[in-house]
C-alpha cells in the first residue's frame, strides 16, 4: 500500500503545526470573504412567482420563508419528464443534517430545496431517498430563467419584514456548493483526500475521474459502504 512518510511523534507534531498556520492563513481569509459577502449588493425579486409546495399547496415567494428573513435554496437538478437522479444533487442533499432546520432556525433562516420538475415527479425521490428537507417546484414558472440557473446552484434571499420585499443577495454553484458537503470536506483531511483525478496526490495514489465515483446513496454496490 501506498502511504506517508513514517516518522517519529515529534517530527510529525512539527509537521503538524506548520501546516497548522497555513489553515488558520485560509480560517482568516474565508472570514474576511464572509465579511464581504455580507456586504454585496442586493437585487430585488419579482414578488409574482407561484410554486407548489411539499403538501401540493400554491405558495408565494414570501411564503418559501415561512416566517423567517433569511432562506437559503439549493437549486436540485430534478427536469420535468426526465427520470435521472442527478449524483451530485442527490449527494448535496444526502449532506444536509435532518436537524439543520432547527439550527437554521435559530437564526432566523431557513433551507429549501427548488427544481424546474412537478410535485409530482419529485415526491417519488424525496420519498425514495428518505429526505426532510422541505423541496419545492417552480414548475412552469420563470424562475429559475430569471435567476439564471443552468444546473446546478445555491442562492441566498432576504426577506423585508416591513414590506415583504424579497431580495437576491448571494449566489454560488461548482466548487462554491462543494466545499459546503460534509463528506467532501470530511475526505479533504484524509490521506487519500477525495481520490479524484484533479487532486495534487502522491504518485501511486488511489485516483479515478472526477465525480464519476458518486451516487443516490441506494445505488452503491452492495458492502462498498458499512454503518
Amino acid at each position: 500500500m501506498q502511504r506517508p512518510q513514517v516518522v517519529s511523534p515529534q517530527e510529525w507534531q512539527a509537521a503538524r503545526d506548520a501546516l497548522l498556520v497555513k489553515e488558520k492563513e485560509l480560517t482568516h481569509a474565508l472570514d474576511r470573504l464572509a465579511a464581504q459577502r455580507r456586504r454585496l449588493p442586493m437585487v430585488a425579486l419579482d414578488p409574482s412567482y407561484r410554486f407548489v409546495a411539499p403538501d401540493g399547496a400554491e405558495v408565494g415567494l414570501t411564503d418559501l420563508f415561512d416566517g423567517r428573513r433569511q432562506l437559503v435554496v439549493y437549486h436540485f437538478m430534478r427536469e420535468p419528464g426526465h427520470d435521472h437522479l442527478c449524483p451530485g444533487c442527490s449527494t448535496f442533499t444526502d449532506n444536509l443534517a435532518e436537524h439543520s432546520q432547527a439550527h437554521l432556525g435559530a437564526r432566523d433562516t431557513r433551507l429549501i430545496l427548488m427544481s424546474r420538475a412537478p410535485q409530482e415527479e419529485i415526491e417519488p425521490v424525496r420519498r425514495r431517498m428518505g429526505w426532510t428537507v422541505p423541496w419545492y417546484s417552480c414548475h412552469g414558472t420563470t424562475f429559475h430563467d430569471d435567476l439564471r440557473i443552468d444546473g446546478f446552484a445555491l442562492s441566498v434571499l432576504l426577506r423585508d419584514e416591513d414590506s415583504d420585499e424579497v431580495f437576491r443577495t448571494y449566489a454560488t454553484t461548482g466548487r462554491g456548493v462543494d466545499r459546503l458537503r460534509l463528506d467532501f470536506n470530511l475526505l479533504d483531511l484524509t490521506p487519500f483526500g477525495r481520490q479524484e483525478a484533479w487532486e495534487d496526490s502522491p504518485d501511486g495514489w488511489p485516483q479515478t475521474p472526477t465525480m464519476q465515483w458518486l451516487r443516490p446513496h441506494d445505488e452503491y454496490p452492495i458492502g462498498a459502504h458499512r454503518g
